[in-house]
């Protein structure tokens, strides 16, 4: 019987509970994929009485305890198998064997097998020794890496962002095209740790030099609108902060929760229901316009909840201030600049849409409705010295059709409220502003909207090409000052992904009627993007 058990050995593909057959480059079949021992051969459904190994294979069942299946009760003896696969599982059964000779089974064992047994042991002795030494390769390198990592519990997870971008064109208000090609980067080093498997904290380390020392969009400055910024142009001078801290932790299968002390924004605590990566600094859209709706380019330091109402309906209510560390009047948590959000999205099996309500209020001086993506009177409808409150609401989705073409959209208006009076700076659309009376409970209205295509995958594994067309925020109607026509945001770009780490989008947008007013000449902007995820 023990002679069967050795001969056939090769054609057996899993044998011991511990120990897997399949083929090395199986990606499919694993440890994990085994069931427990099984106690009786008639347990696997393939193998049958007049098959010829069926002795052998009852051998192992009955006499050694040495066999395994899959968890669908199924054998698979046709499969093939290394001799190192072979040597793993002769490995596992002589150590089946030497138990049941420590435990005396003379019943189970005889001089007979036992030198069958070791002339396997000699035959195999080069493949047993290699087994032996990845083993301890493998000890080796697990104790180097846990004496030499950062953290048992935190990881690394960063983006590096380089661009070269110009914009051709007479600046707002202006006979000259002011800009000159540059090249400049932002970089993020998000440390993230989870202490209990299903929360994060991030903690962010942020660099870059797209900025003037006035916190500016150079950029912008250049061409006297804020409609031709990149997405990633923020910081000052490559000085290293730490814009962001953020915890997320689940209470329950249905209900989480994020908090931040800075740097939480709309997009960190609720989706802002685009497809994959065209929201990404570095791998979507490259216009800071395009890359998703305005509403949720708002934040600072607060909590949301996320309440999964059902498997296709999440609602998120959040709660964001300003400046939560300032102590002094008009600061701090509850007497201060925030926003407010609810936001209910219904997932579906190709897409996703959503609905989105957003209450602020912003002091004096620190007013930003559109997130800097529109026009300077749609970021600050009542200037530099009024203070506002606003109420937005907005609609965003997205459709795939194919593996290959997808469209998403979205859209929103804002309701701007004067909080007090006085003399205020105005932007006059020309890259100036004039000196205006606003009365407390003056109003004004704006709006937006884009729709983009996309197409993943096409001209090869991982690229993006993709076109936008959109209306940034324009203000429509007033008590103070209204805007004269509507901007027009034409997009395009393609991302080539080289490897998993690397990619590189060359784009290209156009802005007519820069700032709402078609006395502008019309601004392009091109760049090439290179983006490092690592």
């Amino acid at each position: 019987m023990f002679k069967k058990f050795l001969y056939s050995f090769p054609l057996l593909l899993l044998i011991c509970p511990a120990v897997s057959a399949a083929p090395l480059e199986d990606a499919d079949v694993n440890l994990s994929s085994l069931q427990g021992q099984v106690t009786s051969v008639s347990e696997l459904s393939d193998v049958k009485p007049t098959d010829w190994s069926f002795q052998a294979l009852q051998s192992l069942v009955e006499r050694y305890g040495c066999i395994a299946g899959y968890p669908n009760s199924t054998y698979r003896g046709n499969r093939a198998l290394s001799r190192y696969e072979f040597a793993a599982g002769l490995n596992a059964c002589l150590n089946r064997i030497n138990e049941l000779i420590a435990a005396r089974t003379s019943e189970l064992l005889n001089q007979e097998d036992l030198a069958v047994l070791q002339r396997l042991q000699e035959e195999f002795a080069a493949e047993l020794e290699t087994l032996r030494g990845q083993v301890d390769s493998l000890e080796a390198r697990a104790s180097t890496l846990e004496a030499q990592q950062f953290s048992t519990t935190t990881k690394l997870n960063a983006q590096i962002i380089t661009a070269i971008s110009d914009t051709f064109g007479n600046a707002v208000a202006d006979d000259h095209d002011r800009s000159a090609t540059y090249f400049a980067n932002r970089g993020r080093l998000n440390l993230e740790s989870s202490f209990t498997g299903k929360d994060l904290l991030r903690v962010r380390l942020e660099f870059g030099n797209f900025l003037n020392s006035d916190g500016r969009s150079q950029i912008a400055s250049v061409t006297g609108t804020g409609m031709t910024r990149l997405n990633f142009d923020t910081n000052i001078d490559n000085n290293l902060s730490i814009p962001h801290i953020r915890y997320y932790f689940p209470v329950s299968d249905s209900v989480s929760f994020v908090v931040g002390p800075t740097g939480i924004g709309y997009t960190d605590i609720t989706d802002t229901v685009t497809p994959a990566t065209i929201a990404d600094d570095g791998n979507g859209v490259p216009s800071l316009f395009g890359e998703y709706s305005p509403l949720f380019r708002r934040g600072g330091g607060g909590a949301a909840v996320n309440w999964k109402l059902a498997d296709e309906l999440v609602l998120t209510l959040g709660y964001l201030v300003i400046n939560p560390n300032f102590p002094s009047e008009k600061n701090g948590l509850f007497d201060g600049g925030y926003n407010a959000l609810a936001h209910l999205v219904y997932y579906g099996k190709q897409g996703a849409v959503g609905i989105a309500y957003s209450h602020g209020y912003s002091p004096g001086g620190k007013v930003d409705l559109t997130g800097g993506t529109g026009s300077n009177l749609s970021i600050s409808p009542f200037g530099n010295n009024i203070a506002t409150s606003s109420n937005i609401v907005g609609a965003q989705g997205y459709y795939r059709f194919s593996e290959n073409f997808q469209i998403h959209a979205w859209g929103g208006y804002i309701w701007a409220n004067a909080e007090n009076s006085g003399l205020s700076d105005i932007s006059n659309g020309r890259n100036g502003t004039d000196a205006l009376f606003v009365n407390n409970g003056d109003n004004a209205n704006a709006w937006y909207g884009a729709i983009g295509m996309s197409f993943p995958d096409v001209g090869g594994r991982g690229n993006l090409p993709g076109i936008l067309f959109g209306i940034p925020p324009r203000v429509s109607s007033s008590e103070v000052r209204s805007e004269r026509d509507n901007a027009y945001h034409i997009e395009a770009f393609y991302r080539w992904r080289l490897n998993d780490n690397i990619s590189v989008t060359p784009g290209f947008w156009v802005i007519l009627h820069p700032e709402n007013d078609s006395r502008n000449d019309p601004q392009y902007v091109g760049l090439v993007r290179t983006t490092f995820d690592f």
